[in-house]
């Protein structure tokens, strides 16, 4: 190693070490008590919660309603799929469903696939 970093990592280890306490006797701060650290904790569980759990309670909730509308898909429904493609479901099978994209022009789309239910098919057109 060249003289030069060693030098500079012993400048950094002489920083980082703890100081011996003056000679006037005066003692180390005692630890904060639990009255003192129970407001940060709190805030620190709140922050938690707002920021990692209530997202994920909303996020299963949509999951829940948007697996509930493809489930409930029938022949006439208008949807659009993860790809962009919207059609006309004319045919519902177990794993897949049969749109009809254009005149004489069917696929069949995994259910998966299927992003949201644009139009019912009872309802009117817009």
């Amino acid at each position: 190693m060249p003289k030069m970093a060693l030098s500079s990592v012993h400048a950094l280890l002489a920083q980082a070490a703890p100081t011996a306490p003056a000679a006037g006797g005066a003692a180390a701060q005692p630890a904060p008590s639990l009255a003192q650290q129970l407001p940060f904790l709190l805030l620190m569980a709140g922050a938690f919660y707002f920021l990692m759990i209530a997202p994920m309670i909303s996020q299963n909730k949509k999951r829940k309603e948007h697996d509930k509308q493809v489930a409930a898909l029938e022949p006439g429904d208008e949807i659009i799929s993860t790809g962009g493609i919207y059609g006309v479901v004319t045919s519902v099978k177990e794993d897949r469903l049969v749109l009809r994209v254009a005149e004489n022009t069917k696929i069949e789309l995994g259910r998966a696939f299927v992003q949201a239910v644009v139009r019912k098919a009872g309802a009117e057109k817009k």
